[in-house]
């Protein structure tokens, strides 16, 4: 069972585990993911971001209507470990350049799809907001920008993202331990915004708001 902090992360290390040990060939199709999420012990949604994760690694693949399949047997890690080595305001600024032109596209490409998964992250991550542990908020948190990226539609910046990701979650984690008053936790209006002007189809206002937020993250942990 996945016991440690962040889930995804572990339940990534997990598959990858069993995939080197062979349980998994290439060309093996995963098992579903509530198959996957009862074998370790955690949430189907844990277990998305962990393929997710190692879909970024190029060792898994989601195929539309047929499954996940196991592409690579071990982990590209040039990417994963000049990420764990650069210091993170070098990661902060990679995410706001992804973020922001992230933001920017999606005013422009957002369908009623994109605008609907907004109001569904924007709400899971106020609840998580009040009252969830750390890695629940921050998975909560992570959805929202996600959905952002993803409503650009645009390939290369979704994975940039989602490569990203563990990095940003260790961030978030030390972000958290030093905001005594969880004030990170509260700032939904800034998400909510960002929203707001994809929503609006304004570029510009979406890119603004979506630096001037992350600008505030980075200004918090440096």
């Amino acid at each position: 069972m996945i016991r440690r902090h962040p889930l995804a992360e572990q339940a990534a290390e997990e598959l990858l585990r069993r995939i080197g040990s062979g349980e998994w060939t290439i060309g093996a199709k995963l098992p579903g993911e509530t198959t996957l999420a009862a074998e370790l012990g955690v949430g189907r949604s844990t277990i998305r971001e962990a393929v997710r994760e190692l879909a970024g690694r190029r060792v898994l693949e989601s195929r539309q209507g047929a499954g996940v399949f196991v592409i690579a047997l071990q982990a590209a890690e040039d990417w994963d470990k000049v990420l764990r080595k650069a210091d993170i305001t070098d990661v902060l600024e990679g995410r706001l350049a992804i973020e922001t032109e992230g933001a920017r596209l999606a005013a422009s490409r957002r369908t009623p799809a994109d605008l609907k998964n907004f109001r569904y992250t924007l709400t899971d991550r106020k609840r998580a907001a009040l009252s969830a542990p750390d890695d629940w908020y921050i998975e909560a948190d992570m959805a929202f920008h996600r959905a952002v990226v993803v409503a650009a539609h645009n390939a290369v910046l979704t994975e940039l993202f989602d490569s990203f990701a563990p990095r940003i979650r260790a961030a978030m984690i030390d972000m958290l331990k030093l905001d005594d008053q969880h004030r990170h936790r509260h700032d939904q209006a800034a998400h909510a915004a960002i929203a707001e002007a994809i929503r609006l189809q304004d570029p510009d206002l979406a890119a603004a708001r979506s630096r001037a937020h992350l600008s505030a993250v980075r200004s918090t942990l440096t």
